[in-house]
């Protein structure tokens, strides 16, 4: 049997469980080892699998995984992300479409505090929709606003997905980070200004505040924004010592961890429930993305030693006479054809040992194809019919947003982010600017 044909009998067999409703790793795992042990025997077999447990215990910024979750929980769990849009609700109401682009700024914030785009979902679901329904905003403009702005914690730093991407393509993840700053701020920005322009255009779909709810004390204004802002400087506390090399990645989560409990434990909010919640998340997701890391690894050890991603390059290259960009755009789109029901994890892991290979073969940069599969899963999070932010929102939102309103509500954002994409592919220092600046000094 030929390599290639070995090679698609594992994605289809792995793709067959998928459907059948295994677990992503369960899936991904069992195929590998079952492939290593017809491939190379008992031997050989197992000891793929023990290699890959091996190389996973070693890699020392996975520490950094379980720092950042936590973090991320406890601002959430004890309530120091509501005082954020409490802030936003003050001080950005007086515009047209204030509330609204004060939820984006929220989504970046969480972002920076989690890196999981569940969190932007739920807290943006819970707090941020609830209000701007209330004061009269359009539903499907701001039920739009919602799931793209809960996108960009998969982009900004500390995504989770990135550690997962550094550990697959074996690239460094302060790097992988940096280089989600620019393009994720970009993003952000991008949707801010399509807010601030539709709202311009057609002030019903986001009326300003009543005078009489942003008549309030200066006082008391300054005081908000001053709890609003402690996440930020949480994350500041996190990010400036790394940035200028005073710490390690895994220190610097280490601080971002330790400060976010502090800051709970003195604004009187770390209670017994809070940190019990924290834990027992943080421990779940940490578990979760290490299984998934421990399969992918199985699987593209398997994938070196078939040789397929040489096979399938010369497919592409040499028999079909396919220019590099042409590989490249064909491999996002099929992210986004797999993101319909897949989540970023499932798709990353699943064509990673394929894709990541591929692209280092054919001279693109791999920092830059991270930020490039990253938004094309943010794409494909929102893309129907079975996008993974529609359901999270349609399990989420009040009664009165419909499946309907929430399909309806994304084409203006998906057109956004394939511009964001787009605008990266053919710029690509938007997102190495930075990696560069940090690392060549």
């Amino acid at each position: 049997m030929s390599y290639e044909l070995i090679a698609i009998l594992m994605f289809s067999s792995m793709m067959l469980m998928l459907l059948t409703g295994q677990r992503v790793f369960g899936a991904i795992g069992f195929v590998a080892v079952v492939a290593a042990l017809l491939l190379w025997g008992d031997r050989g077999g197992y000891d793929l699998g023990f290699a890959a447990a091996m190389k996973l215990m070693k890699w020392y910024p996975l520490l950094t995984l379980p720092m950042f979750i936590f973090m991320g929980y406890v601002l959430s769990e004890s309530k120091i992300a509501d005082d954020l849009y409490k802030m936003f609700h003050v001080w950005m109401g007086g515009l047209n479409g204030g509330l609204a682009i004060g939820t984006i700024g929220l989504m970046v914030l969480i972002s920076a505090m989690n890196g999981l785009s569940v969190a932007g979902m739920a807290i943006g679901a819970t707090i941020a929709l609830p209000e701007l329904l209330k004061r009269g905003y359009d539903k499907r403009m701001v039920t739009g606003v919602v799931q793209a702005g809960s996108s960009l914690g998969i982009l900004v730093p500390p995504s989770v997905v990135l550690v997962l991407y550094a550990m697959i393509a074996r690239q460094p993840v302060g790097q992988l980070w940096l280089a989600g700053v620019v393009p994720g701020l970009m993003m952000a920005g991008m949707f801010i200004l399509y807010i601030a322009i539709r709202c311009r255009l057609n002030p019903a779909l986001g009326p300003a505040l009543d005078a009489s709810e942003r008549d309030i004390p200066m006082a008391e204004k300054l005081a908000l924004l001053r709890a609003g802002l402690l996440p930020l400087g949480i994350f500041a506390m996190m990010m400036v010592p790394f940035v200028n090399g005073w710490t390690s990645l895994v220190e610097s989560s280490a601080i971002g961890a330790l400060t976010a409990f502090a800051a709970a434990v003195l604004k009187g909010r770390m209670t017994r429930k809070v940190f019990e919640n924290s834990v027992r998340n943080t421990l779940g997701i940490s578990c979760m993305f290490m299984w998934i890391i421990l399969a992918a690894l199985a699987f593209g050890a398997v994938f070196d030693g078939l040789g397929a991603v040489k096979a399938i390059e010369d497919l592409f290259t040499e028999r079909m006479g396919l220019s590099p960009w042409v590989i490249l755009i064909l491999m996002q789109l099929s992210f986004l054809l797999m993101g319909t029901f897949l989540d970023d994890t499932a798709m990353l892991v699943i064509v990673a040992p394929l894709y990541v290979p591929l692209v280092g073969a054919l001279g693109f940069d791999l920092i830059w194809y991270g930020v490039l599969y990253t938004i094309t899963c943010q794409i494909a999070y929102m893309t129907p019919p079975f996008g993974y932010n529609l359901f999270l929102m349609r399990a989420m939102a009040p009664p009165e947003i419909t499946i309907q309103d929430i399909y309806r509500s994304i084409g203006p954002f998906v057109f956004v982010m394939a511009l964001a994409l787009i605008t990266v592919m053919v710029f690509p220092q938007i997102a190495l600017w930075l990696p560069d600046l940090i690392y060549g000094n």
